[in-house]
């Protein structure tokens, strides 16, 4: 299995802060290390390689995750939801409130 994190960058060059919630998540589950690659949607760079996979997905928001396996390739939005289904760990109700986000008004 390998895990392709996509994450996003601002224009001004910080990162968006669902990416930076996920990847607080994942390493505070000690999961981190299992994400074997990360790539980077560049605000204002429609050919930055997020970009491309985000296009390819059909997905409009960061972060997002491209798991391929035997299987073929799968995409989650939800970090909650690829801990669930590929790490096999429960997430609480808490936790699963905050991964809607009604903030979240704009795309990659």
């Amino acid at each position: 299995m390998h895990i392709t994190m996509v994450r996003k960058k601002m224009r001004d060059g910080s990162d968006c802060r669902k990416c930076a919630e996920a990847v607080a998540h994942l390493r505070a589950r000690g999961l981190w290390e299992r994400i074997d690659e990360v790539v980077w949607a560049q605000g204002g760079d429609p050919d930055s390689p997020g970009l491309v996979l985000a296009a390819r997905f059909g997905i409009d928001r960061a972060p997002f995750f491209v798991v391929r396996d035997a299987g073929g390739e799968k995409v989650y939005t939800s970090v909650l939801r690829l801990i669930q289904e590929r790490f096999g760990e429960e997430s609480s109700t808490l936790e699963q409130s905050r991964d809607v986000d009604p903030d979240d008004i704009g795309g990659i």
